[in-house]
């Protein structure tokens, strides 16, 4: 993040200098850039985290509910404090960085009105805690990898669902008259399926049909091996695939900056040594 934000400060230095709030932008955004800050914001969100989770227990709301009300609109308040102030850091660029616009958007759905038909409005505090994403860099790393391997993901899906619609309408052939309550239908087979899918209760399922089919094992078997070792096991890969590529992406960065550093110090050395040549009498 602070990669980032020195880019954007290089990009427009001369709208900074050029506003009367210049000294005041520099030195709040030095103050919410600073590891103390972002240390204690993480800590924030986790004891936030931690009592919305003590609200939903009956006997703990009517011992300290008012204690635990107070401690969640005060994490409220210095949200919201903290979004104002990049506000005003920032600016309109404050929406360029996506993961600003993530916590404007779980921050401002914790002030809506949580009364009436809105009220369920009011379970979704808990998406306060997932600013933690925002603020660790290792889970924005992983975020980002998964948003990667979203592309291949979709051909995946598609295959996917190829197969259990193929699969599904053979099944409610096959077994429908056999158990209807598991494939009467093409939706009841396509939700057994997915259930057969995730390896949940399928030995259950086929056992029931093989009473009246011997044989229908080999579909079971079948489906099981194309749908779960093998279609899944490419989710698997793709994923593992966009982390690694992620992680070679940010080690080639900070390889590239490290070598910008020392290149750096190697001009700056030369440049005194030139200095000190000139300066020596002759």
């Amino acid at each position: 993040m602070r990669a980032d934000l020195s880019r954007e400060r290089a990009r427009s230095p001369n709208r900074s200098a050029a506003s009367p709030w210049a000294p005041g932008r520099t030195k709040l955004r030095a103050f919410i850039e600073s590891e103390r800050f972002e240390r204690a914001m993480t800590a924030l969100i986790v004891v936030n985290a931690a009592t919305l989770g003590i609200e939903t227990s009956p006997e703990w709301m009517s011992r300290h509910g008012a204690l635990l009300h107070a401690i969640d609109r005060a994490a409220l308040s210095v949200f919201v404090a903290e979004l104002l102030a990049r506000l005003f850091v920032f600016r309109t660029r404050f929406f360029h960085d996506p993961w600003r616009v993530f916590d404007f958007v779980v921050v401002g759905i914790a002030l809506l009105p949580a009364a009436g038909a809105f009220s369920v409005l009011r379970a979704l505090r808990i998406l306060r805690v997932l600013r933690l994403v925002s603020l660790v860099p290792s889970m924005r790393g992983v975020v980002g990898a998964l948003l990667k391997a979203l592309p291949g993901m979709a051909s995946i899906i598609g295959l996917l669902a190829l197969v259990l619609y193929v699969s599904a309408v053979l099944a409610t052939k096959l077994f429908g008259p056999l158990a209807p309550h598991f494939f009467g239908t093409l939706g009841l087979s396509l939700f057994t399926l997915f259930q057969i899918m995730t390896v949940e209760g399928w030995p259950d399922i086929a056992r029931e049909v093989m009473v009246k089919a011997p044989q229908a094992w080999v579909f079971f078997v079948a489906y099981l091996l194309i749908a779960t070792f093998m279609v899944l096991n490419l989710f698997i890969a793709v994923v593992v695939n966009a982390m690694q590529a992620q992680v070679s992406a940010d080690l080639k960065d900070e390889g590239e900056a490290h070598a910008r550093a020392i290149l750096d110090e190697v001009r700056a050395l030369r440049g005194e040594i030139e200095q000190l040549r000139r300066s020596r009498p002759a």
